[in-house]
């Protein structure tokens, strides 16, 4: 485990630290990010909807690095990850359970057998603080959102709704939570645990269920490759907050690289903590010495 650390590195997983959008990745980045988050001054966090066992999926398949800690299923559950071993953090879990009054997720579904629009998504996709459903995209999500809210509220149940789309599989997503849980919830937790400021916090993202976190003081890079209603709603909802200094719209031609995934995670964080763009200089530098493609390509 790290001991040293002062930067505080947290990502979104799909489309973010994996390229497993439509834009092209450039064939260092993933390279170049395992070797700037391998050194001792930064924790790096994956902040991901997926549960444990497709996370470390995605860590075998797409030979990213295991980070020290993980937030998973939309800021439901929070894992400490040494020697391999993954260690769940019981108190975030008795924190967000106070706002479904101790009821599981089965529970709640059934106070929302009157709303057609919702499918709910396969077993392994639910667990005990977190209930999601699959939608199509055309529809009203705000008026979805109010109906259950209301279905919800009529039980004495307090939840916070996520609302995304899944691009690749053109879907829309609802996530029902605690109110108290969020990936935004969940970073400040965590901060909180490790002792960390946000001015030591990045964070990165891509999508609909980011916006928490984009939108707030936490600095936070919008990868280049997300969609543009994401970023017009990151740039209004900052602006609505006054936080649009927190928040970083990554642009490519850093270093040659073209700020898509993890090119752009890299990019803000040479924007919000300077002293790491040497780091990442030298990195590439040592990657293009062993005979890699030239970014970009």
């Amino acid at each position: 485990m790290k001991h040293a650390s002062e930067i505080l590195l947290c990502c979104d997983l799909d489309r973010t630290v994996l390229p497993n959008g439509h834009e092209p990745e450039d064939v260092l980045a993933r390279p170049l990010f395992a070797r700037v988050v391998a050194r001792p001054e930064i924790t790096l966090v994956y902040v991901s909807g997926r549960d444990r066992r497709l996370l470390q999926q995605a860590i075998r398949d797409y030979a990213i690095p295991v980070p020290d800690f993980a937030i998973g299923d939309v800021g439901t559950t929070l894992y400490h990850i040494e020697a391999g071993e993954w260690r769940e953090e019981t108190a975030w879990s008795a924190h967000i359970a106070q706002d479904w009054q101790g009821e599981p997720a089965q529970t709640l579904h059934g106070y929302l057998r009157d709303l057609p629009e919702l499918r709910l998504q396969e077993p392994e996709k639910q667990n005990r603080h977190k209930l999601s459903y699959y939608t199509t995209t055309d529809l009203d999500a705000k008026r979805l959102r109010e109906a259950v809210r209301q279905c919800l509220a009529r039980e004495g149940v307090t939840a916070n709704l996520i609302w995304s789309i899944d691009e690749v599989n053109r879907l829309g997503l609802l996530d029902i939570l605690p109110a108290r849980a969020s990936k935004l919830h969940a970073i400040e937790f965590f901060m909180g645990l490790q002792g960390v400021s946000a001015g030591n916090t990045v964070f990165a993202g891509d999508s609909g269920n980011d916006l928490p976190v984009l939108a707030s003081s936490i600095p936070a890079v919008l990868v280049r490759n997300a969609q543009e209603e994401v970023r017009e709603e990151a740039l209004a909802l900052a602006r609505q907050q006054g936080t649009l200094d927190a928040l970083y719209l990554a642009q490519g031609d850093f270093l040659g690289l073209n700020g898509h995934y993890t090119a752009g995670i890299l990019e803000g964080l040479a924007h919000f903590q300077p002293r790491t763009q040497s780091w990442i200089e030298t990195e590439l530098q040592r990657l293009q010495g062993t005979g890699h493609s030239p970014a970009g390509t």
